[in-house]
């Protein structure tokens, strides 16, 4: 993962516009994030829970619908430009998806698949922003560890509802409605 470097600046979305295709960029506080493609189990992980949620959720394929899930969004919240591996809005939010290059409404929901190289602003400087966006659930999902955590908003934090692991079956909010069966998430 690279950064801007310090005295450059504040980043702004022309730096994010100037990188190549292979790279992904963020802004954080003002500075540029960028980071390679995912390596294979992180890519494995965040395709399979698409798959997972997508149909009962988004489709309402066996399962309820009512949501809009999307892979890496890009998401502005003010000066932060964000692209979590999933987002969801529920419908009644978001009806219809806008034909927009990136998203100012924030989502309900949002999964950030943990890599080595990622994990640390994931689980800090991202989860913060996530916060002042209202963002109301978090799922941190670690495919070196298979562990899932599941955040809740609550007041101006999070609160760590639940943590799976394994081969666990599992009803995590907000998707309670369908079991996940973790094993299908992890590249084994």
């Amino acid at each position: 993962m690279l950064v801007t470097a310090k005295g450059k600046g504040p980043a702004t979305y022309a730096d994010i516009q100037a990188l190549p295709e292979h790279l992904v960029g963020e802004i954080l506080d003002g500075e540029l994030i960028v980071s390679p493609r995912p390596a294979s189990p992180h890519a494995v992980a965040a395709s399979r829970l698409m798959i997972e949620l997508g149909g009962p959720f988004d489709r309402g394929r066996g399962g309820p619908g009512g949501w809009t899930i999307l892979t890496e969004p890009e998401l502005h919240f003010g000066p932060q430009v964000m692209v979590p591996d999933l987002a969801g809005w529920r419908r009644e939010r978001m009806p219809q998806v806008p034909d927009v290059p990136f998203f100012e409404l924030e989502p309900d929901w949002v999964c950030e698949v943990l890599s080595p190289s990622t994990a640390r602003i994931d689980r800090s400087r991202k989860m913060r922003h996530y916060a002042r966006a209202r963002v109301q659930h978090v799922w941190l999902v670690d495919p070196l560890a298979t562990t899932l955590e599941v955040f809740r908003l609550d007041g101006d934090g999070w609160r760590l509802v639940d943590a799976y692991g394994g081969d666990a079956k599992v009803r995590p909010e907000p998707f309670q409605a369908v079991e996940l069966d973790l094993v299908n998430l992890w590249s084994r």
